[in-house]
């Protein structure tokens, strides 16, 4: 999970990490600081998907958010499947490259 790219889809999940989050951005960084402190998203605050288990890099927008949609179309299986090949104990990924 190099961060090569402009795009990022992620993978934010509960502490729990029985509820995930598939989102794209511009800035992961950001983003993700966003859904932790500001104002990420409705259902984020809601669940409480705080924590960043997976993201891919792409240098084009189309490639990433057709790579969002199809992600969002998976069965929670194969996304499980997909974050643990990356990331096996889901830990965060967060506290090891940013800020």
């Amino acid at each position: 999970m190099s961060r090569s790219g402009k795009f990022s889809v992620y993978i934010l999940s509960n502490f729990a990490r029985t509820v995930f989050y598939i989102g794209v951005t511009n800035n992961l960084e950001t983003r993700v600081w966003q859904h932790k402190f500001d104002n990420g998203s409705v259902f984020t605050t809601k669940y409480k998907c705080f924590f960043l288990v997976f993201y891919e890099d792409f240098n084009d927008v189309r490639n990433a958010i057709a790579r969002e949609k199809q992600l969002k179309n998976w069965k929670r299986s194969w996304k499980i499947e997909l974050i643990r090949k990356e990331n096996p104990d889901l830990i965060d990924l967060e506290k090891f490259f940013f800020f």
